[in-house]
């Protein structure tokens, strides 16, 4: 088949594909034509000039292809390569190739584009296979629209010329259910008994055991496992247990999870893992049953399953919850001593419990643990240390961390600065408020709204209008729109300190910045 070229005109629509000849050709949807463009004349070949380019010119397979297009950052010149080597003599594109390119464009949001991609891939005579409509639902899916996942799911017919598989159908309604599409997953089902004669496996049963479980509706999610077991080609495993011990732990039916449990282990056999046991300590501790959790971690332990980072880490947080650090510190201890590595949830989760109990000196050791063992300190860490040092009213400490932090390449959110500014603010300490308030704006971040406004008038009945008003226009300058009753006293202290000058001058500041917005009493 002759190579054809994708084009994506200035306003955007597609032209329509030709078949009366094949030498028409089909640009990239991401190209702009340029026309009537002169086009400078050639420069006049010579022997050696030819010589070179036969020396230059080298076909790019299929393979080459794949890895210049997943390389190429920018979705338009991987579009472009794309293009360039099916004008090569010899050479079509397959299945990989376009699925790469598919999977390049729709990474990068141009679903036009891929609208334009797979028409042409109608007109293709090579074979097509339906993990390229799999990717492509997944990525629809994580860019919410679901009615697109849908529509790819129905190409597969058309494009791959065979039926959709078992696996396209789970994904599918997975995908759905995971989005909480309920309307258009049960359509998809009817759909799928109707016109495809769907006859579930044990995946699929499991998708509709977990959407049940996520609704409450935990008798259905029972019926469906009935069925199940009626079926020799769909029994029960593992993940459909694990998915109902998880809905019933969840809707404080322990009694019930606890059995269910025994029921998979003595009569259908099913040996659990750390995940299902993870479900059921987890559901304990969230529970308030954390001395269960940990009965049941200990039973785990007597039957050959090895706790792994994860169950050591949720028990340990079931007794942070509580308040109980002594309990905590040891399932801490014993991790390790397993030769677990904690990773960066275990730690954090044990320095919050030392920062609520008082012990910031034991979550800075932790913090410095971390670092040794080579365990990155995420923001929610650090945050979890601000807000412990201002508690203790180490506020020194905090701004010191602020400022350190920036320097050696740890950049905090606003949510960091935000929990020493309100700290600061309840306290009273102005000066140190406001000083932190020019780094926050230095470093593009907004305080909270309420808190902002709190600092404002907190500035006016201490007679700091000075400071108020250059406050103000830093956050004016941000997008901060002042409630009126802020705006309105410090306009009383400005005026009150003979300053009419300043305060007409911040008037017309915030009537440029947010015209209409603000109340002028």
């Amino acid at each position: 088949m002759n190579s054809m070229r994708f084009s994506l005109r200035k306003c955007c629509r597609f032209s329509s594909f030709s078949t009366s000849s094949s030498s028409l050709p089909w640009i990239s949807p991401l190209e702009v034509i340029k026309a009537n463009t002169p086009k400078a004349d050639p420069p006049v070949e010579t022997s050696d000039t030819c010589v070179d380019t036969r020396k230059r010119s080298k076909f790019i397979s299929h393979g080459a292809a794949i890895s210049l297009i997943k390389c190429e950052k920018e979705p338009q010149r991987a579009l472009e390569i794309f293009n360039t080597v099916s004008e090569q003599k010899g050479f079509n594109h397959n299945n990989a190739t376009y699925a790469t390119i598919l999977d390049k464009l729709a990474r990068n949001k141009k679903f036009e584009a891929v609208d334009a991609v797979l028409r042409q891939m109608t007109y293709e005579t090579c074979k097509f296979h339906e993990g390229i409509f799999l990717n492509l639902m997944k990525r629809f899916s994580n860019c919410s629209l679901h009615e697109r996942v849908l529509e790819m799911f129905h190409k597969i017919h058309p494009i791959t010329r065979e039926k959709p598989s078992l696996k396209a159908i789970s994904t599918c309604l997975n995908l759905l259910i995971e989005s909480n599409q309920v309307d258009l997953a049960q359509n998809f089902l009817k759909y799928s008994n109707q016109h495809l004669r769907l006859k579930p496996n044990t995946c699929i049963f499991n998708i509709l055991i977990k959407h049940h479980c996520k609704r409450g509706t935990l008798e259905s999610a029972f019926e469906v496992l009935k069925e199940m077991k009626k079926s020799q080609m769909s029994y029960p495993n593992l993940i459909t247990y694990s998915t109902l011990i998880d809905g019933l732990c969840k809707n404080g039916r322990f009694r019930e999870a606890i059995e269910l449990f025994e029921e998979m282990v003595s009569k259908d056999q099913i040996l659990p893992d750390a995940l299902t046991y993870n479900v059921l300590i987890d559901g304990f501790c969230r529970g308030g049953k954390v001395d269960r959790a940990k009965k049941i971690m200990e039973f785990m332990k007597n039957n050959g399953c090895n706790p792994n980072v994860f169950n050591y880490t949720t028990l340990m947080n079931g007794f942070c919850k509580e308040g109980k650090l002594q309990e905590a510190k040891e399932v801490f201890d014993e991790m390790k001593n397993f030769h677990l590595k904690p990773d960066t949830v275990g730690y954090t989760t044990l320095i919050n419990c030392f920062c609520r109990a008082g012990g910031v000196d034991e979550a800075l050791e932790l913090l410095k643990e971390m670092k040794e063992r080579g365990c990155k300190a995420d923001i929610v860490t650090f945050n979890v240390i601000l807000g412990g040092l201002c508690r203790e009213g180490r506020i020194e400490e905090a701004l010191g961390m602020l400022e350190k932090l920036w320097y050696d390449g740890i950049y905090l959110n606003k949510a960091s600065y935000r929990i020493v500014l309100n700290f600061l603010c309840q306290k009273g300490e102005l000066e140190k408020a406001i000083e932190l308030l020019r780094l926050m704006l230095c470093r593009g971040f907004l305080p909270h709204y309420a808190t902002s406004n709190e600092l404002l008038v907190r500035l006016c009945k201490a007679g700091m209008a000075e400071d108020a008003a250059i406050a103000l226009f830093g956050l004016v300058e941000m997008g901060f729109k002042p409630e009126s009753d802020s705006w309105a006293l410090l306009v009383e202290l400005i005026c009150r300190g003979r300053k009419l000058l300043f305060a007409f001058e911040l008037l017309d500041e915030l009537v440029i910045k947010e015209s209409g917005t603000i109340q002028v009493p």
